[in-house]
C-alpha cells in the first residue's frame, strides 16, 4: 500500500477503483491506497484532481530513503522556458486582468483621502505616467464618503483609471465604498479577526470551525455587494499581518500566508463570486516569492485560475527599493506568473511607475519569446524552502605561494572586472574596489570586492600595474586572466580563465602545473560538453550568457546547470555573470541584474555575481553587487531597512524621516530598521526588523524591538535620537567611521613629528625580525597599532609610503593573514617575555605613545612598553626611513 501526503486545503481527490482514506492532522492529508505507477527512473504514486482540468500530483519521497511520500507540485507552466500560467479574465472597471491581457501596472496614492482635490490630482498624475490602475486607503467612513466625490471629479475631467479601496478592519467601510470603487483590497489577516497579539492559541476542532464561521458571517456580505455592483476584489495577505488563528495553526510561513487567503476565497466561491485575484506579500523577498509559488502549486491541484497581483511590500527606496522588487517581481515574472504589479518605493508614487514598466516589459518578453532551454528534468531545485547550494569554496594547496582561501566569500562573492587604465593609478583602483588603506597599502573589509577580472594582461614591462595586482593578489583578492593573456604575458599567481573548447582541446595544459581555472560557460551547452567538469579541478564557473541572447533564458539555463552539477556531485562556486551592453539604464540595469541574477539566488543557486556595463560607474556597478546579495538574504554589507511607501494613513513625512533615519544609521551591517508610517497592518509587518519606527498618532511615534513596542508617544523631534539611542542599549550600535578624525594631529609639529616616528619605526624593526613565526604576537601588535591610523589624512600618509621600502609592504601583508585569522599562538608566550622587554625599555621614550593615545588610541601597559622597545632599536639604525 502507497501512502502519501497532500496540502489540507486538497478537497475530492480521486483514484479509480480504490477507496481512499483522510485524516487530517495539522497541515496535511493523510492518502491511503493510492494507485501506484511506473515513470521512466523511479516509482511513483500519481493522484488525479477531482476539479477541473488534468493536472497530475506525482509523489515522491520526502528525503532519500524515506517511506514518506510527498507531492512534487507543480508551480508554473514549464519549468525549462518562460510560459504565462493560463488564467481567468477578472475585470476591474474597464481594465481587464488575466493571461489574456497585457501585465497591468498601478501604484497607490499618498495623500489624504479626506483631501478630495489632493487625491484627485495625484490620481491625475499617476494615470498621466501611464497606470494602469490605482489604489486608494480608505480607512473610515469619512474617507469613505470622500470616496464618492473622488470618483465622480475624475469622471468629470475624463479619467477613467479604476480606483481600489485599501481595507484594513474596516468591513463597514468596505461595504460603503463598494459602492463607487471598482475594487476592494481586503487583507484576510485583518478584516474580520482582531489585531495579531503574536499568541499562540490552542483552538480545537470547534473553535477553529466557529472562528471560520465568523468570518463568512463578516465577509459575505461585501461578497455579496461586489456581485451586485460587479466590483472585483484583491484577497491581499501580507506577510507581516497574519491572524493569530493562522499562526497558531500554520505558523509565521508562507504556508499560513496561503491558506489565510484561501479562507476568503472558499467563501467567494461559495457565494458563486470569481472576479478576484490574489496577492501574497512580503518585504523579504525570498519569502514573498515562496508564498506565491505555494499559492499557484495549491490552486493548480484545486483547478482554480485566479489572476495574481505581484509586490514586495515595503521595498523601501531608491536603488534597493528597486532591486528587492526586481528580486521578487522579476523571479515570479520568470516563471510566467503575474498579472499586474506594483513596485512599493518609499517615494512619490509616480515615480513607482517606471521600474513598474521595466519589470513588465521584461517579463512580457520573456513571456511572448518562450525564452528557455531544451526539456530537462530538474530534481534538485527547492521551489518552496530555501535550501542553499553552496559551492565548495578554495582550500590551500601545498606549494602555494599565496593565499586562495578569500578569493570567494561563504556568504556571497562580488567579482568585478578592471580595467588596464585603473591600474595606472593603484591607490584609486583599491578605494574603488572598496579596500582598506593602510599607510596606501590594501587590505579586504567587510564590503570589498572578493575577485577582479582583466580582459588584458599589463605588459611585463609595466611595474607598477604588476605591482598594483601583486598587492591585490597578496592579500586574497583574486586576479583573473583569460588563457590567451596568461600564456602570453604571464601573471604569476594569477588564475586562468577558460572556456569549454579550451578544455576540450587542452589549451589550458600548457599553463603551469597547479594554475587555478575558472570556467566560463552558458549552461544550455549538450551535456557531452559539460561532461568535462567532472574531469577537472576549478576554483570557480562563471555563468554567462549573451545578454543579447534572445531566445534562450538565462534563469533556465542556470537552473539546467545547477542540475547537471548536483546530478554528477560537481561543487564548484557558481558566479553569475552578466555583461551589460554600453547605454543601458542604471535602472534597467539594477530590474535586470535583481531578475536574472535574483531569480537563482532566492532559490540558493549561486555564490555571487559579477556584473559588467563598459560605460557605467564602477562603484554603482560594485553597490549593485552588493544589494542584490543583500536583498537575496546572503551577504550583509550594511543596514537593512523596511520602509513603507506611504499612503493617506501615514501620520509623518516618510521619505523625509526614511532619509534622516539613513544618514544616522546607514553604518550599522546586521542590523535592519523597519520605518513605518503607521503599523495599520500590526507590527508583524516589521518581521524581518530588529527595531522599529512607527507612526502612532499625529506628531507622535512608536519604538519597536521586534514586533514588541517598548516606547510609545515619543515627539516627532527627539523620536531619531530615541531610535539610536534604543539600538545602542541593545549593543548593536558602533559609532561612524570618521575620515578625517586625525587631521588635526598633524596640524601639530611635535605631535605629527612623533606620529610618523612611531609608524616608521614600526616598519623598520618588522623588517629586522623577517617575519618569523616566533613574532606573531608581535605583529600583532603593530597590527593593531596600524589599525588606530587607518582615517589619517591620504596625502600625509602617502608621504611616509614613500620614504619605506618593499618590506614594510611585506609585513602588512602578515598583518592582514593575522587579522583574518583567529590564531592565538600569542598565549604560549610567558610573562617573562614581557619581563625581558621592559628591563631594556628607555622611559624616556615611552612618552612617544602619547601620540597615538591623543589620536584615541587606547594601549595595555605591556604594548606601551613594547612600542618604547621598538624606538630603542629603531634609534640605532642610520636608515632614511628614520632619518626622514
Amino acid at each position: 500500500m502507497a501512502t502519501g501526503v497532500l496540502p489540507a486545503p486538497v478537497s475530492g481527490v480521486k483514484v479509480p477503483d480504490s477507496k481512499l482514506g483522510f485524516g487530517k492532522s495539522m497541515n496535511l492529508v493523510r492518502i491511503c491506497d493510492v494507485r501506484s505507477l511506473r515513470s521512466a527512473r523511479r516509482r511513483v504514486s500519481v493522484i488525479r484532481n477531482s476539479n477541473q482540468g488534468s493536472d497530475l500530483a506525482e509523489l515522491q519521497p520526502a528525503s532519500e530513503g524515506s517511506p514518506l511520500l510527498v507531492p512534487r507540485q507543480k508551480y508554473c507552466e514549464s519549468l525549462h522556458k518562460t510560459v504565462r500560467r493560463k488564467t481567468r479574465t477578472v475585470m476591474v472597471g474597464n481594465v481587464a486582468l488575466g493571461s489574456e491581457h497585457p501585465l497591468r501596472i498601478q501604484t497607490m496614492t499618498t495623500s489624504d483621502t479626506k483631501d478630495v482635490a489632493g487625491t484627485v490630482d495625484e490620481v491625475m498624475r499617476i494615470a498621466d505616467r501611464g497606470a494602469d490602475i490605482v489604489r486608494i486607503t480608505v480607512q473610515g467612513k469619512k474617507e469613505a464618503d470622500a470616496c464618492f466625490d473622488i470618483k465622480d471629479k475624475l469622471v468629470q475631467l475624463n479619467y477613467n483609471i479604476p480606483l481600489v479601496a485599501d481595507i484594513h478592519f474596516a468591513p463597514a467601510v468596505a461595504l460603503r465604498v463598494a459602492e463607487c470603487f471598482d475594487k476592494i483590497r481586503v487583507n484576510p489577516g485583518n478584516f474580520a479577526d482582531r489585531r495579531a497579539q503574536f499568541e499562540t492559541i490552542e483552538y480545537t476542532e470547534d473553535e477553529y470551525q466557529k472562528e471560520l464561521q465568523h468570518i463568512e458571517q463578516v465577509f459575505t456580505p461585501l461578497v455579496e455587494k461586489c456581485k451586485k455592483y460587479g466590483r472585483a476584489m484583491r484577497i491581499g495577505t501580507n506577510h507581516g499581518s497574519l491572524s493569530d488563528r493562522i499562526m497558531s495553526y500554520y505558523g509565521d510561513s508562507p504556508r499560513g500566508m496561503v491558506e489565510s487567503a484561501f479562507e476568503f476565497a472558499r467563501i467567494c466561491r461559495k457565494l458563486d463570486y470569481h472576479n478576484f485575484v490574489f496577492s501574497m506579500k512580503a518585504s523579504n523577498p525570498v519569502i514573498m516569492v515562496q508564498a506565491y509559488r505555494l499559492l499557484v502549486a495549491e490552486m493548480y491541484v484545486h483547478g482554480w485560475d485566479y489572476p495574481l497581483h505581484l509586490g514586495v511590500t515595503e521595498a523601501g527606496e531608491g536603488e534597493d527599493g528597486r532591486m528587492k522588487s526586481a528580486i521578487g517581481i522579476g523571479t515570479l515574472l520568470q516563471d510566467g506568473l503575474g498579472d499586474t504589479i506594483r513596485v512599493s518605493l518609499t517615494e512619490p508614487p509616480e515615480e513607482e511607475i517606471d521600474p513598474c514598466r521595466r519589470l513588465a516589459n521584461l517579463g512580457t518578453k520573456a513571456a511572448e519569446l518562450q525564452q528557455g532551454v531544451a526539456p530537462f528534468e530538474e530534481k534538485h531545485r527547492h521551489y518552496f524552502d530555501f535550501q542553499r547550494r553552496t559551492g565548495d569554496l578554495p582550500v590551500q594547496k601545498e606549494g602555494e605561494e599565496v593565499d586562495y582561501r578569500n578569493v570567494l566569500h561563504r556568504d556571497g562573492s562580488v567579482l568585478m572586472s578592471i580595467s588596464l587604465d585603473q591600474l595606472k593609478a593603484p591607490e584609486l583602483l583599491y578605494r574603488s574596489l572598496a579596500t582598506k588603506l593602510v599607510v596606501g597599502m590594501p587590505f579586504k573589509d567587510l564590503a570589498t570586492v572578493d575577485s577582479i577580472l582583466l580582459r588584458e594582461l599589463p605588459p611585463v614591462d609595466d611595474q607598477v600595474a604588476r605591482l598594483a595586482l601583486k598587492r591585490l593578489i597578496d592579500v586574497s583578492m583574486g586576479v583573473i586572466a583569460p588563457l590567451s593573456e596568461q600564456l602570453t604575458k604571464p601573471l604569476p599567481n594569477a588564475m586562468v580563465l577558460v572556456n569549454l573548447k579550451e578544455l576540450s582541446g587542452g589549451a589550458y595544459k600548457l599553463l603551469p602545473e597547479g594554475t587555478r581555472l575558472v570556467v566560463s560557460l552558458r549552461g544550455d551547452e549538450p551535456y557531452e560538453e559539460l561532461e568535462i567538469l567532472k574531469n577537472i579541478d576549478a576554483t570557480m564557473i562563471l555563468h554567462d550568457v549573451p545578454f543579447t541572447e534572445e531566445k534562450v533564458s538565462r534563469v533556465h539555463a542556470a537552473r539546467r546547470l545547477f542540475e547537471f552539477l548536483s546530478e554528477n556531485s560537481v561543487n564548484f562556486p557558481v558566479i553569475h555573470h552578466i555583461n551589460f551592453p554600453t547605454g543601458i539604464h542604471r535602472d534597467e540595469l539594477v530590474i535586470h541584474a535583481g531578475t536574472y541574477a535574483g531569480a537563482l539566488l532566492v532559490d540558493g543557486l549561486g555564490d555571487g555575481v559579477m556584473l559588467e556595463a563598459p560605460d557605467q560607474d564602477f562603484e554603482f556597478l560594485r553597490n549593485t553587487s552588493f544589494n542584490l546579495l543583500q536583498g537575496c538574504r546572503m551577504r550583509n554589507t550594511k543596514t537593512e531597512y523596511v520602509s513603507c511607501p506611504s499612503c493617506g494613513r501615514t501620520l509623518f513625512d516618510l521619505q523625509e524621516i526614511s532619509a534622516e533615519i539613513r544618514e544616522k544609521t546607514s553604518h550599522l551591517p546586521g542590523v535592519s530598521i523597519a520605518i513605518m508610517g503607521c503599523i495599520v497592518n500590526g507590527p508583524g509587518e516589521m518581521a524581518d526588523a530588529d527595531f522599529g519606527y512607527v507612526g502612532g498618532s499625529p506628531g507622535k511615534i512608536d519604538l519597536y524591538v521586534g514586533k514588541t513596542v517598548v516606547k510609545r508617544g515619543i515627539a516627532m523631534t527627539e523620536a531619531t535620537d530615541a531610535l539610536i539611542g534604543l539600538i545602542k542599549e541593545h549593543g548593536r550600535w558602533v559609532d561612524p567611521p570618521v575620515a578625517d578624525e586625525f587631521h588635526f594631529v598633524f596640524h601639530h609639529r611635535l605631535l605629527g613629528f612623533r606620529f610618523f616616528f612611531s609608524l616608521a619605526t614600526v616598519f623598520v624593526v618588522v623588517t629586522l625580525l623577517e617575519l618569523e613565526e616566533a613574532d606573531i604576537y608581535v605583529t600583532q601588535h603593530i597590527e593593531t597599532l596600524l589599525e588606530s591610523v587607518t582615517s589619517v589624512k591620504r596625502l600625509t600618509l602617502r608621504q611616509l609610503y614613500n620614504t619605506i621600502d618593499e618590506s614594510k609592504y611585506r609585513a602588512g601583508i602578515v598583518f592582514n593573514q593575522l587579522e583574518q585569522s583567529d590564531d592565538e599562538r600569542y598565549e604560549e608566550y610567558e610573562p617573562d617575555y614581557w619581563k625581558n622587554i621592559r628591563r631594556s625599555v628607555p622611559k624616556s621614550l615611552k612618552s612617544s605613545l602619547v601620540t597615538l593615545e591623543f589620536a584615541g588610541y587606547k594601549a595595555r601597559p605591556e604594548e606601551r612598553d613594547f612600542l618604547s622597545f621598538i624606538f630603542k632599536n629603531a634609534r640605532r639604525l642610520k636608515t632614511s626611513s628614520i632619518s626622514h
